[in-house]
């Protein structure tokens, strides 16, 4: 299709870290680990909840849900970024690169509100225990795991049917490691304003919405740790949402600090790194996170591991 002088563009090239070419069989080769434990961290961490009867509970199902989102979000990303840095091709095409950003979108969005949802499952537990049962059955639980995904899903098709729209007919080279919707918006020859409003929106909506509901929530779930009495109840009260509430200074952290940059301190070489870090550092530390901090999730390795290996 013509536009002008120039050819619509039908293929993209993620440049990746090619400004440092002695080391991309280095890079394969940490990202292969790293990725390779991410995939076994979270998959273990999906069987020993799913063999083990007593972690059939809310908490459990939801830290389920996080581990299939983290299999699901580093997935996306770093097969493609691994065959880069193995034969040197960066071409991914129009599709390609949309269904990249879509499942991208649809993974980061549903992070913010399982983690919200997680969040109130402690609260829930910490403060009003007796009605625990009632206030967290199955129903609601299924319930609130579905939304996360919805509202992941619905985002994502927003920002897919207006990217539709828009002409890519400018120099079609990416300088990142995937297709974000920032490096694409950049190549696009079409006015910007409606993907850049929905941005904003979405970021008040699904992004912010979901931090200020957690730190809400974890207030109240803090105050009243506060009010028990005996030092044990309240070592155990905080043990029960210390891995969760890491997770979500992890992963907030790294993403308030990628997008809430002044426009002066921004750097591409800066967005790389972040982009390790969420897409594979965070899958990969969840499920160490809550094996480690976790007494049911360790117990139950160990029933796992005796299993396997009698």
């Amino acid at each position: 299709m013509e536009n002008g002088n120039e050819t619509e563009v039908t293929a993209f090239l993620l440049l990746g870290f090619i400004e440092l070419p002695d080391l991309q069989l280095s890079f394969f080769m940490m990202f292969l680990l790293l990725y390779l434990m991410a995939l076994t961290g979270n998959l273990t961490i999906i069987t020993v909840i799913y063999t083990d009867p007593h972690l059939h509970t809310p908490m459990y199902f939801f830290l389920c849900n996080l581990s299939f989102l983290d299999i699901t979000f580093t997935t996306t990303i770093i097969p493609k970024f691994l065959n880069i840095c193995l034969t040197g091709n960066q071409t991914i095409t129009y599709m390609g690169c949309i269904t990249q950003m879509f499942f991208f979108v649809i993974c980061v969005v549903a992070e913010y509100f399982l983690l919200a949802v997680m969040a109130y499952d402690r609260y829930v537990a910490i403060c009003h225990p007796l009605r625990y049962p009632y206030l967290m059955n199955v129903r609601v639980c299924a319930q609130l795991a579905l939304a996360s995904w919805c509202f992941g899903i619905l985002d994502s098709m927003t920002y897919v049917s207006l990217l539709s729209r828009y002409s890519f007919c400018r120099y079609n080279v990416i300088n990142h490691l995937f297709c974000d919707l920032k490096p694409l918006l950049e190549l696009s020859c079409s006015g910007t304003q409606s993907v850049e409003l929905a941005i904003q929106v979405s970021g008040v909506l699904f992004g912010f919405t979901p931090l200020v509901f957690i730190i809400i929530t974890y207030v109240l779930i803090i105050s009243t740790i506060l009010s028990i009495r005996t030092n044990d109840g309240k070592r155990k009260a905080f043990s029960t949402c210390s891995s969760h509430l890491t997770v979500v200074i992890l992963f907030f952290g790294i993403i308030l600090s990628m997008y809430m940059r002044p426009k002066s301190a921004y750097s591409i070489e800066q967005d790389k790194v972040f982009a390790v870090l969420y897409t594979c550092f965070i899958p990969m530390l969840n499920p160490v996170i809550y094996s480690l901090r976790n007494k049911d999730i360790k117990q139950a390795l160990r029933k796992l591991r005796r299993t396997f290996f009698k």
